[in-house]
């Protein structure tokens, strides 16, 4: 036993002396230094920008400029006894080493405050017995080199408090709108708390959790006996007031804050924090332009219209809610999914709230083709199928067309083309609730209603689901996850991450050319020819919406290599104007960023493929006739391949002077 204490202790002295000498080769000084900067390319290799937070986004200030209360927090969430030790804490290493032979496991590390200091400036995080001595080699040298207040300051002004906010300064600015200075007990507990998981506790990402963190932290405050029991209660107890989220601190643009906020869920709080990192998206920048001053110039247009009842951009001061109309628009690349243009509203230094993400709006008509798509698919119906346009009850529920016309019999096509709601309303009962609301969870539209409103696109999505799900009919029925970013890399060219394209099929690509048969007709024939007048002659498919009383609008199209999606409304829903369509508000936007798409690589669109039109034979109507995936008609029964179908819907279907 004698002997084994002796080995053991050899074996330590040696230990401290091999890893003091390595410490010694470190520069201290580095301490001081702020990370390289994260650079970001578009598709094509272009420098977009960087993303703020990696030499930036941080304010240094001294340990004596800090709320006593967020560093009393922060010593006792991370070490209490940080005016007693050297470095390394004896007490908490036995403690910590206690608790982890309790629980089985490693439960705590026992890291200081200084040790936390030399793994962040030196990047040593790899779980070893090694990388934990190095780590308490080094800080013996920081503590013999820096003051303790010093170290303090290094610290607090290097960690990483989550939503691109580095340093204690620039977390108290950007989530309270204070100097840290003025931190509250409340506000300084939850900071703290927040060091030790930046991506799911800070409160932008989750009240909840940073309000958890933070009673946890006041009690540890408690115990310490730092603070007493009825400071910390009022503490829990106390409002905590957020930077509203149209004045939070902006990296530059949709596309690079969106970057930023997208990080955390791919990489480690450290490697964010190290910077020096190469992000490549998918975007196309010279696309995100045109959709950027598209948007503003024609919405710009929309407030100078004589009558038009809302403040206008122009009246705007900053640091205060837009108020004024907004808009957004979301580009994806059809092969792969990826994000081409993001543009979530009007002017970004005016509001961060990125609306294609963020804003959940009733989707309206757009979401029509699902209807039939699954009819198609499920049901029997082909687009020569006669449902009636008649009124239609269900329950209490009288849905109306937009025009106040009923035209009785007509081609299902006609209710697609021409949006006619009793006709849709028809249609998803042949579908099947359950079918639709099927297909719209494989779409992640989310829990939307059981009922018969479904038809008309009564629930709320957001933009870019909403423009992911039509890409589905450009890629016969294959639904391909949006994603911004392709790869990450350090800057000598290591990959950290890269994205892998996975699709799923959704419904059969001879339904998905047939629903983009129709979608054609729209821009051809149907409500949607503005396009067609405004110079936009590609082969194209889409649909108009428009909300009751005119509360958002919509546009949303593809060509057989982009699928665009566009918005307009009020971030308050309001009537934006009478007759406030979406081929008045949203398609002009839509129109001129995908005539500018003809002049990009790799978006020069062609006809789909298996989509081939052919004519009613009353009304003028071009109605699509059902095609195989090579574009040649499929036989078609006597009934239209719809008879047996609709034996169980009868009058239903056909209105009430059907027999």
């Amino acid at each position: 036993m004698r002997i084994g204490l002796i080995l053991g202790i050899l074996v330590a002295v040696i230990g401290v002396v091999h890893y003091g000498r390595r410490a010694m080769e470190f520069d201290l000084a580095l301490v001081k230094e702020i990370p390289e900067r994260t650079l970001v390319y578009d598709r094509n290799g272009i420098l977009m920008g960087h993303v703020a937070g990696h030499g930036e986004n941080r304010v240094s200030v001294k340990a004596s400029q800090v709320s006593d209360h967020f560093i009393k927090a922060l010593l006792a969430r991370e070490d209490n006894r940080f005016y007693d030790h050297h470095g390394v804490d004896p007490i908490g290493v036995l403690r910590a080493l206690v608790t982890n032979v309790k629980s089985g496991g490693k439960a705590q590390g026992a890291s200081t405050i200084t040790m936390q200091l030399a793994r962040n400036t030196y990047g040593m995080r790899e779980m070893s017995l090694q990388r934990k001595i190095m780590e308490a080699a080094l800080a013996f040298r920081l503590e013999r080199e820096y003051s303790k207040e010093e170290i303090l300051t290094y610290y607090m002004n290097r960690v990483y408090f989550g939503s691109g906010l580095y340093g204690i300064e620039r977390a108290a600015q950007g989530y309270f709108m204070k100097p840290a200075s003025d931190l509250t007990l409340a506000e300084g507990a939850m900071l703290a708390g927040v060091i030790r998981g930046p991506s799911l506790l800070n409160p932008f990402r989750s009240m909840e959790n940073s309000k958890d963190i933070q009673a946890e932290v006041l009690d540890r405050l408690v115990a310490s006996d730092l603070v007493t029991r009825a400071e910390a209660d009022a503490a829990k107890g106390q409002t905590i007031a957020l930077r509203p989220p149209a004045m939070r601190l902006a990296t530059g643009s949709y596309p690079l804050q969106s970057v930023f906020d997208l990080l955390e869920d791919y990489l480690a709080p450290h490697l964010i924090e190290n910077g020096g990192l190469r992000i490549h998206t998918t975007i196309d920048e010279q696309l995100q332009k045109v959709a950027q001053s598209e948007l503003n110039r024609h919405l710009t247009t929309i407030e100078q219209r004589p009558g038009y009842a809302h403040a206008p951009r122009s009246s705007h001061k900053d640091g205060t809610a837009t108020k004024y109309l907004q808009g957004c628009v979301v580009s994806l690349d059809n092969q792969t999914g990826g994000i081409v243009a993001l543009v979530g509203g009007r002017d970004f230094s005016q509001s961060a709230f990125n609306r294609a993400f963020q804003a959940r709006r009733q989707v309206g008509s757009t979401f029509k083709p699902f209807v039939y798509a699954v009819a198609f698919d499920r049901g029997g119906l082909q687009p020569n199928t006669p449902v009636s346009d008649d009124p239609v009850k269900i329950g209490n529920w009288s849905p109306q067309n937009s025009d106040g016309t009923y035209r009785g019999m007509q081609p299902a096509a006609v209710g697609l083309v021409s949006s006619r709601n009793t006709m849709s309303v028809r249609v998803s009962q042949i579908a099947g609730i359950p079918y639709i609301r099927g297909l719209a969870y494989e779409l992640k539209f989310g829990d939307i209603p059981r009922s018969p409103v479904i038809a008309l696109g009564a629930f709320e999505s957001t933009p870019v689901t909403l423009t992911s799900a039509y890409s589905t009919f450009a890629t016969g029925g294959v639904n391909l996850s949006p994603f911004l970013i392709s790869k990450i890399t350090l800057s000598d060219g290591t990959v950290l991450y890269e994205h892998e394209n996975a699709g799923k099929r959704l419904f059969p690509a001879k339904v998905a050319w047939t629903v983009s048969d129709l979608l054609g007709d729209v821009l051809d024939k149907g409500t949607a020819t503005e396009a067609r007048k405004l110079g936009y002659a590609a082969p194209a498919y889409g649909k108009t919406g428009t909300t009751n009383d005119y509360l958002d609008a919509w546009f949303v199209g593809y060509t057989d290599k982009l699928t665009t999606g566009v918005w307009v409304g009020l971030d308050h829903p309001k009537k934006i104007m009478e007759r406030g369509y979406g081929s008045t508000l949203a398609l002009p936007v839509w129109t001129e960023v995908m005539k500018a798409a003809e002049t990009r690589p790799n978006f020069v669109a062609a006809r789909l493929p298996g989509t081939r039109s052919g004519t009613t034979g009353g009304g003028g109507m071009l109605v699509a006739s059902p095609v195989n995936g090579a574009g040649d008609p499929v036989a078609q029964p006597a009934e239209g391949g719809f008879g047996r179908a609709v034996r169980g819907v009868g009058r239903f279907l056909f209105g009430g002077s059907q027999r």
